[in-house]
């Protein structure tokens, strides 16, 4: 067993349990004639999130030409306000990049694809990418401050899930992913089960991509919101984009502040985000543009309630947070059956002078252009750059020798650089009488990776109540580096055999290359540094899609991923395995949009096999598990029976396990992984009053059953349930004459009140972090 220190950034969020939702809204009967059609033209236009267009062969030259060819100016009409993206009940005819390059609707994709738009996102109050996770089919999220934005998505978590921005990947995401508001995205899209096809290396649950908001042409468009609490937690947006005075020109720019308080004492999260992007139109076949972000989150942070004895709390005992019993892997004591002491709800160990901050500049530019009427090249360029510090106690372990809390100190900082290039080759043609779209993808990047972290971990202990904080103390440090180059060459293909039956498949072959070093206080090098290693796996998927009757597609795929086996690929030591991990999935499925698109429904059945598994096996420890077994079915609908009313749900359940996990000393075959619930499941409903000033009012309800906080599976942090009420007000434009949509908020978060634990990092396995309790929270949204 080899030990690691591993951090991995995290989140201070006020997590509500708010459920999904699926935007049911009336749309033209065409759409469910999409998934029958060929595939649409590459068009050289403004990104959206528009649906497909309907794209008979015959058409394509008419409709490219009203779409993109820019007007004489002596003859250019004023430009009008754009339509809204029409949405299905459960928002499947929308573009989800992540998971094809094929310009393929999500019902068009043999795999199950979820995205949550913008406007679900204010209707269901996200305010984090965290709560958007939690109102997805099957997916929870953690909120440790380590990982901001931990997911656990069908039996994996943390760096088994890759984090994309706008399709791109930045590093491991138990790494480098930060606490992010919705205020500027587009939308959250998930791509279940093996993905390394799209996304490389790290895949092995699936992929999450946060896409900003990009320009659309036409009449310029402004949106404002402003929020506020019951923990006196504030957010404030303004957005604007469309067409310049410039022929050709769109634009978007965002702008977005909030500050976030913790319900635990001198807790609380700070973010700020500016991005923009500027489109060209410089041709009918050419388009230029690029994009710019900046991202900074500051806080303190919130590292968890300790397990006590319960023997030890007496009265102040809880039950129905946690179970079981437990030795501390941190001061090796016997706590015997645990709880949470309600004492410590409220309860910071955090030293005073703690820290928790981050900073992230994006820089992304590209073209898109049309060389032939059946070829079209993209290409993107990118640069990031992040730094990022933690400045922490972070251990928080019950002494049942001492009745104390034993604490110890940690710093860690990161110093990022990525530049990359990604470049397509789209190419439609007539393959034998079938239809068929490749896309060929060559990608690079470079990446350097600084690490100055702590060589030394004071440590002390505090009473259980009222702990007297004091300060981090002294501190010696240490440094790791990591350089990473990855190339990548990628094919994607879709062939239609019929007008209702088409496979779809890829493959990706890709070149790792890391190049590590280690010094120690005196700038020596460590033994076994440095050192150099290569991976070049080979992924892929083929599947088909079947519309057996309008509207009704059944899907099947196998599909494959890779990841570095030891966790982390910036923390590998010379010692371990270096090995890759693969995993293969088979699913097979069925999505259903019907009732003159007022109902919807999706079905998933997988079965997916991970093998070399590196594992926590507690405390900063790993262990290697041959193998993770995960099989499950996942089921969402939707529906608007009456105008006034939508109704939606979904219910997800997987059984995950380990296999040939054996160790010196023990085995933990047959256990769940952490943080991994067999049952979650979400439903809502709303109903809008037409009235002069028309209201509607929802309530939403979330179940996440039993998980685990470690392998060893000694400590159950118990099932909960939650729920969200909220009433939207939508003032008559004839109140503000300047603006066209107005609407009032008022929500409930968490009604019940209820307590539990939303999540347990088994790195840190002596503490759990606890959900919010209620909060009330009244915004307002302004469009003109």
């Amino acid at each position: 067993m080899s030990s690691i220190r591993i951090v991995r950034p995290r989140s201070v969020l006020l997590a509500s349990a708010a459920l999904t939702s699926f935007a049911v809204l009336d749309v033209p009967a065409a759409l469910a004639q999409q998934a029958r059609e060929a595939l649409p033209p590459i068009e050289v236009s403004p990104q959206s999130r528009k649906p497909a267009k309907p794209a008979a062969r015959e058409a394509q030259s008419t409709r490219r030409a009203a779409a993109r060819r820019p007007a004489a100016a002596s003859v250019a009409p004023k430009p009008t306000v754009p339509a809204a993206a029409a949405q299905t009940p459960l928002n499947t005819n929308v573009v989800a990049e992540s998971a094809s390059r094929l310009g393929l609707t999500v019902r068009e994709i043999p795999a199950t694809v979820e995205v949550i738009s913008a406007q679900t996102m204010r209707e269901q109050g996200y305010r984090t990418v965290s709560e958007v996770a939690q109102g997805a089919v099957g997916v929870t999220s953690g909120d440790a401050p380590g990982e901001p934005a931990g997911f656990s998505m069908r039996g994996f978590t943390n760096s088994q899930i890759n984090t994309l921005y706008n399709g791109i990947k930045i590093g491991p995401q138990n790494m480098t992913s930060r606490i992010m508001d919705t205020a500027n995205l587009e939308a959250v899209e998930f791509l279940k089960g093996p993905a390394s096809l799209i996304s490389g290396e790290g895949a092995a649950g699936g992929a999450i991509n946060l896409v900003t908001k990009q320009p659309h042409t036409g009449a310029i468009r402004n949106e404002a919101d402003v929020s506020y609490d019951s923990l006196n937690s504030f957010r404030a947006h303004y957005g604007s984009g469309g067409s310049t005075n410039v022929q050709g020109l769109d634009y978007r720019f965002d702008i977005s502040r909030s500050s976030l308080n913790g319900f635990v004492d001198d807790t609380y999260t700070k973010t700020f985000d500016v991005s923009g992007q500027l489109n060209y139109r410089i041709s009918d076949s050419l388009k230029v543009w690029g994009a710019i972000e900046y991202r900074e989150d500051r806080g303190k942070a919130y590292w968890g309630a300790p397990l006590v004895p319960v023997a030890f709390s007496g009265s102040h005992a809880t039950t129905g947070i946690v179970s079981g019993n437990y030795v501390s892997n941190y001061n090796k004591t016997n706590l015997g059956a645990v709880t949470i002491d309600d004492r410590t709800f409220n309860t910071n160990y955090n030293v005073l002078d703690n820290r928790n901050v981050g900073q992230e500049v994006w820089l992304r530019g590209g073209f898109e252009l049309k060389l032939a009427p059946d070829l079209t090249l993209k290409s993107q360029a990118y640069g990031y750059g992040a730094e990022r510090t933690w400045f922490n106690n972070e251990v928080e372990a019950f002494n049942s020798g001492t009745n104390l809390v034993d604490r110890e100190r940690f710093y860690v900082a990161h110093s990022q650089r990525l530049v990359g290039n990604i470049t397509d080759l789209i190419w439609d043609a007539n393959i034998a009488g079938f239809d068929n779209r490749m896309v060929t993808t060559l990608s690079s990047s470079y990446l350097d990776f600084v690490r100055p972290g702590a060589a030394n971990f004071p440590g002390d202990s505090v009473s259980l109540v009222d702990p007297d904080r004091g300060f981090y103390g002294l501190l010696t440090t240490q440094q790791q580096t990591a350089r990473i180059d990855n190339e990548a060459l990628s094919f994607e293909d879709r062939l239609k055999l019929t007008r209702s039956f088409a496979l779809v498949g890829g493959l990706r072959v890709e070149h790792i290359g890391l190049d590590r070093n280690s010094t120690d206080v005196n700038g020596l090098v460590k033994a076994g540094f440095p050192f150099t290693k290569d991976w070049a796996p080979v992924t892929g998927r083929i599947g088909y899609t079947w519309e057996a009757v309008p509207g009704l597609t059944f899907f099947s795929q196998y599909a494959t991923g890779a990841d570095v086996s030891a966790n982390n690929i910036f923390l590998l030591l010379p010692t371990q395995p270096l090995d890759l991990t693969t995993s293969r999935t088979y699913e097979t499925g069925v999505k259903h949009l019907f009732w003159d698109n007022r109902a919807e429904w999706s079905f998933s059945a997988y079965d997916i096999l991970r093998k070399n598994v590196y594992a926590a096996a507690g405390g900063q420890a790993l262990n290697i598990a041959g193998r993770q077994e995960s099989k499950g079915v996942e089921l969402a609908a939707a529906v608007r029976p009456i105008d006034p009313l939508r109704l939606w749900g979904n219910i997800a359940y997987v059984d995950a396990r380990y296999a040939d996990y054996n160790f010196a000393g023990g085995s933990f075959s047959g256990n769940t992984p952490p943080n991994v619930p067999r049952i979650v499941a979400n439903a809502g409903a709303s109903y809008r009053f037409f009235t002069p000033w028309p209201v509607e009012l929802g309530i939403v309800g979330r179940h996440v059953g039993d998980r685990y906080n470690t392998d060893a599976n000694t400590v159950t942090m118990n099932a909960y349930t939650v729920g969200d009420v909220y009433a939207f007000v939508d003032i008559p434009k004839t109140v503000f004459n300047a603006v066209d949509q107005a609407r009032l908020t008022f929500r409930v978060r968490n009604f019940t009140d209820k307590r539990y634990a939303i999540w347990g990092d088994p790195f840190y396995p002596d503490q759990i972090l606890l959900g919010a309790p209620r909060t009330y929270e009244i915004s307002a949204a302004f469009k003109w």
